[in-house]
């Protein structure tokens, strides 16, 4: 017979095991693993949410208004020119250009695709002054002196992003410049913070380009010019050149939209 003293040290016993065996042990370790890397993540966003706000903030004075419709003009370095829209040349035209690269002035009767495009290859620059009619901001570097993360810097402001361009430039006498239609800033830092001051004052900018609402999407073959094999970059002859075109026409004062733009 068992005594009472013995059986209510079994059932001690018995309880320390099942408590022993009941802690979950495992179960706590992947609650406080979850909930760190939720802390983390929520503290990412967080940062990220900041950095996003301050950048917003320190952006807002290059944000076009009616009491200031060109904020570039606010923006060290960058040059402007007045240019007429609408002067079309065939695709076989070339543009005397006196800027390098241009930004304004005759081009080509078909945009370049221009919505968040990064070209790999030089592209002919009659296009692409067009995308800039269209209010697109066109990036060009110079590919010996732009490689590797800073390329990759330049390559993200542009991927994805609507009315936005990229391409090399051959010749560049910088390494890398930014154009929209009649502005250009060139640079030499790609964390230089002008870069997106200008995109913001002058990315589809109504009061700075010729015209507002027309396409940067891809013409396609029928249009003349596809984005995968786009026509290539030819060096702008010189001013005068036989069978080219001036990069403007003196009377040239009215702007006819593209057809389907």
């Amino acid at each position: 017979m068992v005594s009472g003293k013995n059986s209510k040290a079994v059932r001690n016993a018995r309880a320390a095991v099942v408590t022993q065996r009941s802690t979950p042990w495992g179960l706590i370790s992947a609650v406080v693993v979850v909930v760190l890397f939720a802390g983390a993540v929520f503290g990412y966003a967080f940062l990220r949410g900041e950095e996003n706000a301050e950048r917003l903030s320190a952006l807002a004075p290059f944000t076009p208004t009616a009491e200031n419709p060109d904020p570039s003009t606010q923006i060290e370095g960058v040059q402007v020119i007045e240019y007429t829209g609408g002067q079309h040349v065939d695709p076989v035209t070339q543009v005397a250009y006196t800027q390098s690269p241009p930004f304004g002035g005759a081009h080509d009767a078909v945009w370049a695709a221009c919505n968040g495009v990064v070209y790999d290859q030089a592209v002919r620059s009659e296009n692409l002054v067009h995308s800039l009619e269209h209010g697109a901001v066109w990036i060009t570097y110079d590919p010996d002196q732009v490689s590797g993360a800073a390329l990759d810097t330049l390559r993200a402001k542009v991927e994805g992003q609507q009315y936005m361009v990229m391409s090399p430039f051959p010749g560049l006498d910088t390494p890398f410049s930014l154009q929209s239609w009649g502005h250009q800033l060139k640079l030499t830092d790609v964390n230089d913070a002008r870069i997106d001051q200008f995109v913001a004052a002058l990315r589809v900018n109504r009061n700075t380009h010729p015209e507002p609402g027309a396409s940067c999407a891809e013409v396609g073959v029928s249009g003349g010019f596809v984005r995968s094999s786009p026509p290539p970059f030819v060096p702008a002859p010189a001013p005068g050149t036989p069978g080219t075109q001036a990069e403007t026409t003196a009377g040239a004062d009215a702007v006819t939209p593209d057809a389907g733009s």
